[in-house]
């Protein structure tokens, strides 16, 4: 396919992938995206992941076992184990594409769609010690005051060749805490009834003013915490009484959602949608890293949700995928062939009592 030039969407330079010099060899193929997930990461980073051989020790000088440098963000991690497992899959994101975080998206043969800024995405950094302990140290990410339409643009643009939108992470300086909520309105209203599926995956101000905004999506992937910030109710209380999680998600499903993937950490995880609601404990393993561990288990539901499979068996994929990135070190992710849903048992669960709250 080759790219054609088109005008910029707003005082921000033109997207670079639409520059036939610039073309990203990785641009999806339309004639291939009938299941294609789009996924957008607002804020990326390059996620360096130091691992332990023993406890952090504050103030002392330590030696690293081991050092993994990765592409990460929310979204950029949904793509890249969706690339694991050969399913289609672009990310649209901030960033030149020399930018170290689009060089190593190439490099993993990720497909990518970046919108140019003139300064360098963040980085992050992480901290592993044996028994899965994770510290991490997040930088808040460039200024995208000036490029929030254009990037608004961006997704507007690609998102009719998508089967899923996937608007996952946090939101860098710059972006009014709307966002999430702009571009769900922006897409839906441009693309009309072809417009994707949509997941969020979200967290604080940027995921309470999209439920607030009554716009609705289809997928959420909250944690306890994120659950509880919108719902109320204890995060302690959901993880370990999934009755009581399950009548959490149903408050969430009043405000607009259609289907919660409620994860619980090492405890497991839920799928609340309109037919039922389900759990699935979470296997037995030895954690290394729970960095991405629930961009994986996201990554594996839409795996799962794009051939057709029930819920609880979209469940299973979820939780299993998810155990598979926590038993990986650093930020790796799975294929889909290093992760076992047979083994994962899936149970209805009934809400709660009315007052159990």
């Amino acid at each position: 396919m080759t790219a054609t030039p088109q005008q910029p969407v707003s005082e921000s330079p033109s997207p670079q992938h639409l520059d036939p010099q610039h073309a990203d060899p990785h641009r999806v193929d339309p004639q291939r995206a009938a299941r294609m997930i789009l996924t957008v990461t607002a804020n990326p980073s390059l996620d360096r992941t130091i691992e332990l051989s023993g406890q952090l020790q504050r103030g002392a000088v330590q030696r690293s076992v081991s050092t993994t440098d990765e592409p990460g963000g929310k979204g950029v991690n949904v793509s890249r184990a969706l690339v694991a497992s050969g399913a289609e899959t672009v990310a649209v994101l901030p960033g030149a594409l020399d930018d170290p975080v689009l060089v190593a998206l190439r490099e993993r043969g990720v497909p990518t769609v970046n919108l140019p800024i003139d300064v360098r995405l963040r980085s992050n950094v992480t901290v592993t010690e044996p028994g899965g302990t994770t510290t991490k140290i997040n930088e808040l990410g460039p200024d995208l005051s000036a490029h929030a339409d254009a990037l608004t643009a961006l997704i507007v643009e690609h998102a009719p060749l998508a089967s899923w939108l996937v608007l996952a992470g946090s939101l860098p300086p710059g972006l009014p805490t709307t966002w999430l909520a702009d571009v769900v309105r922006a897409v839906r209203a441009s693309c009309g009834d072809d417009a994707p599926r949509i997941a969020v995956d979200s967290s604080g101000e940027p995921f309470a003013a999209l439920i607030a905004s009554g716009v609705g999506v289809d997928l959420v992937k909250p944690n306890a915490e994120e659950l509880a910030e919108i719902v109320g109710g204890d995060p302690a209380e959901y993880e370990a009484d999934p009755a009581s999680a399950v009548e959490g998600a149903r408050r969430l499903r009043g405000l607009g959602v259609e289907t919660v993937l409620l994860t619980l950490g090492s405890a497991g995880a839920l799928l609340i949608d309109g037919e039922g609601s389900w759990f699935a404990a979470a296997p037995v393993i030895t954690a290394l890293s729970t960095v991405g561990a629930g961009d994986s288990s996201l990554s594996g539901y839409l795996l799962a949700e794009t051939t057709g499979a029930p819920a609880p068996a979209r469940l299973a994929q979820a939780v299993a995928s998810g155990a598979a990135a926590a038993a990986l070190p650093g930020s790796i992710v799975p294929s889909l062939d290093q992760t076992f849903p047979d083994d994962i048992d899936v149970v209805p669960v009934a809400p709660a009592a009315v007052g159990h709250l």
